[in-house]
């Protein structure tokens, strides 16, 4: 997640709850849905999970990562607050590894999983795909965009992040929902809606007759999720991906209805949530637009996007975050690219 310099994500919305569950416990946010929080060993610090009641057991949306940790609270769930009932489906959001991490581990033990085909794709290659040190057209990418030598030559040496780290092993075989679907999950209809550029074919669920929408990481109050530009697919656009979902879910957003994020806490007023989301983006462009009036390389763009100094545990994010900005600028003609003798892109304002 970025720390981007926006304007307060919190403004205009209404909060129910002052203080998220604590570990291992739940708070009720509707009748027969649980609210839980799972740790990750990173700045943000947790995941939301769920729980919807269902008449054989519960189903889980979003699982955190798999560590022997999450494995111990999650259990301490089922035993005290799930009532000792089973997790019979699990419903993952999005492909990241804190929300499909332990999907793998519950399909072992009987439940069905459902989530898009592109978060289920994703997730079983980069599963299946572990890198000792970064591949050299990984390298490659981070110095033609402009990464700190320093930092490349650093990275260059390390294990990367692997997914294998994280996420237990996917079976063969899942549910697929697409935009559009309905489907039922604990004695309630949801629509599919499809979010993308924090990650593609993000599935949101609104209540059908209802005021409760499965958000993600696609609607998250106070922060925005970070919007990568990564070697996988180098022509996306994963900026102009975020705006155009954002102006796609507009229609479905209403004031009182009660958004289930997959970070920090449930909270009301999503049509202003969802134009603060495609706004910030905006003011990002036109701040990094006009940094542009000198020619800059991918890693000098850090200014004008992050309110607070990176550091370096931070610089990944930061570096793919700046160049997919700078990619959107691109593709949409408000910003040149040239490549210096080096081989490595600078870039200035058309």
């Amino acid at each position: 997640m970025k720390d981007i310099a926006t304007p307060d994500g919190y403004a205009g919305l209404d909060f129910p709850w002052d203080e998220p569950p604590a570990e291992g416990e739940v708070i009720e946010v509707a009748e027969g849905v649980l609210w839980a929080r799972l740790p990750l060993p990173m700045a943000l610090d947790h995941v939301n999970v769920y729980f919807l009641r269902e008449a054989d057991g519960w189903t889980m949306v979003d699982t955190g990562f798999d560590t022997r940790r999450t494995r111990t609270i999650l259990d301490r769930l089922r035993a005290g607050p799930l009532g000792g009932d089973p997790i019979t489906r699990v419903f993952v959001t999005h492909h990241h590894p804190d929300h499909i991490g332990l999907a793998g581990w519950l399909q072992a033990e009987g439940a069905e999983l459902l989530t898009t085909r592109t978060a289920w794709l994703m997730a079983r290659m980069l599963i299946l795909d572990e890198q000792p040190v970064p591949p050299p057209e990984t390298q490659e990418f981070c110095r033609r965009w402009g990464m700190d030598p320093g930092v490349l030559a650093q990275r260059s040496k390390e294990r990367p992040f692997n997914f294998a780290d994280m996420v237990a092993p996917l079976p063969v075989g899942f549910t697929r929902i697409a935009e559009g679907d309905l489907v039922d999950l604990g004695g309630r209809r949801w629509r599919v809606a499809r979010g993308d550029g924090h990650a593609a074919e993000h599935a949101v669920l609104f209540e059908e007759s209802g005021d409760l929408v499965l958000g993600g990481d696609q609607l998250l109050p106070g922060i925005s999720p970070n919007l990568g530009l990564y070697p996988t697919e180098r022509n996306a656009d994963p900026v102009g991906d975020w705006m155009a979902a954002c102006t796609r879910l507009a229609p479905l957003a209403r004031d009182d209805q009660l958004v289930l994020p997959g970070h920090k806490t449930p909270y009301r007023g999503l049509p202003t949530r969802l134009a603060s989301l495609h706004q910030n983006h905006v003011t990002a462009l036109n701040r990094l637009e006009a940094h542009l009036a000198e020619p800059r390389t991918g890693g000098a763009c850090f200014a004008p996007l992050f309110k607070r100094q990176v550091t370096q545990e931070m610089y990944g994010l930061a570096f793919f975050e700046a160049i997919a900005h700078l990619q959107h600028l691109h593709l949409t003609g408000r910003a040149l690219r040239e490549t210096r003798d080096d081989g490595v892109w600078i870039f200035r304002a058309a």
